[in-house]
């Protein structure tokens, strides 16, 4: 089993730390508004994952953290007059909602950044007692770069690189324009915390190690996110970690592509950010998987105005075959180890879930054949594919109603073509 690791830049061997245990931590969402199609995308590959590294027989801990006090979300409740950690709170219940409609399963241990302040207290103390932060006389805390040489390390890049690449906040008591916040002073009507340094609240890089550190300890196996986040929030997480505790903090770093629509990065400021629970009134979780699943996880995902519409006409037809087999009396039992191999040969890659949906073509070509033929094996095959699939979270539901549902969608759409359209067309 390889797997693509940020930090090495190339495909490593899989082994854990400690033999047939993976520790794993994936950065979850801020909930400073609703979940969006990337959120999904993100908790959808982490959550396949985890299920496949159990698959090959690890005991797997899967911690997934909520950011539910920072900026964003703070501006979010100074918009709407809703206290922010109310706001917070009634984001988390509309995602988790949703993410159930979507069926990803709960990490094994879920985080809130509002539910370790006295971690991340000590945490920044220990820092500063080790000289790799410093207070401020206005009582914000910042790393200091300069002290961690390794800088740079995940996202390939030296400080001169860093400096160009990214936004920093200006403050004339930064040692170094690149030290960043590990506790930020309080400003009028934001929430705070008692310190040592006064009152106050986290920043948010050092909110995912300490929660690391309070799940897992000093070390974990792998550590996800977008690849948004690898400079500067992983970079410096790195950093804290490893500042505080002198150990490698992370064995391998995964990173998935982006979400695009149209060819444009999706974001707010464009109006292009898809909502996740208009997609669900749209489209069926296998509908929305099988769409996201066809790229592999590294890769950017370009959303057109075609892409579900493809998927879900593909779903539709391999639950055709299952109905075809039923009519033809074929028993949907029993295994084609062939199809579970070739399944653990494409995840074995990097997690590879593009080729293992692009083998289904294939192996439904030969059912659909054996069938004709009158070939009772073809059930066996079904089984197997239903089986091995439903750890991507396919081929759970009633064939007849997923057809049913997906036809009676092509009809409207068609029947709202005008006569005249259609007559011209034709």
């Amino acid at each position: 089993m390889r797997i693509y690791n940020t930090l090495s830049g190339t495909k490593q061997e899989f082994e854990p730390i400690e033999a047939g245990k993976v520790k794993m931590y994936a950065c979850g969402i801020t909930v400073s508004g609703e979940a969006r199609i990337g959120h999904a995308y993100q908790a959808i590959i982490y959550d396949i994952i985890r299920k496949y590294f159990e698959k090959k027989g690890y005991d797997v801990t899967y911690a997934r953290n909520y950011t539910d006090v920072d900026d964003k979300i703070i501006a979010k409740s100074n918009e709407t007059g809703i206290p922010a950690a109310t706001y917070a709170a009634e984001m988390i219940k509309k995602t988790d909602a949703e993410m159930r409609r979507l069926k990803v399963d709960d990490p094994n241990v879920w985080i809130k950044a509002t539910e370790c302040i006295g971690d991340i207290i000590e945490f920044v103390k220990k820092l500063i007692e080790k000289g790799h932060a410093y207070p401020t006389e206005k009582g914000d805390v910042y790393f200091s770069v300069d002290s961690f040489p390794a800088y740079g390390a995940l996202s390939h890049r030296n400080l001169e690189d860093a400096m160009n690449g990214v936004r920093v906040d200006n403050d004339e008591l930064k040692k170094n324009p690149l030290d960043f916040a590990l506790w930020k002073s309080a400003k009028a009507g934001e929430p705070f915390w008692d310190s040592p340094w006064g009152k106050g609240r986290p920043g948010w890089h050092i909110e995912c190690s300490a929660m690391n550190y309070k799940t897992f300890g000093e070390q974990i196996d792998v550590h996800g996110g977008g690849r948004d986040l690898i400079f500067p929030h992983h970079e410096n997480e790195i950093a804290q970690t490893e500042a505080l505790t002198g150990k490698r903090f992370v064995k391998y770093w995964i990173h998935n592509g982006l979400i695009k629509v149209n060819g444009q990065k999706m974001s707010k400021s464009l109006g292009n950010s898809l909502l996740l629970h208009d997609l669900l009134d749209e489209y069926s979780a296998e509908t929305i998987k099988f769409a996201l699943l066809s790229t592999n996880y590294r890769g950017d995902i370009n959303v057109t105005d075609k892409l579900f519409p493809e998927a879900e006409k593909h779903m539709a037809e391999f639950y055709k075959t299952f109905i075809a087999a039923k009519e033809a009396g074929v028993e949907i039992a029993g295994e084609n180890k062939e199809i579970d191999e070739a399944f653990d040969r494409a995840m074995d890659d990097d997690f590879n879930t593009a080729l293992a949906l692009s083998d289904l073509f294939g192996f439904f070509k030969t059912v659909r054949a054996k069938l004709r033929a009158g070939d009772k094996s073809a059930g066996a095959d079904l089984n197997q594919i239903k089986t091995t699939y439903s750890l991507l979270g396919l081929f759970k539901e009633e064939p007849e109603e997923f057809v049913k549902r997906a036809e009676a969608k092509e009809q409207a759409s068609e029947s709202a073509v005008p006569k005249e359209v259609v007559a011209l067309a034709e």
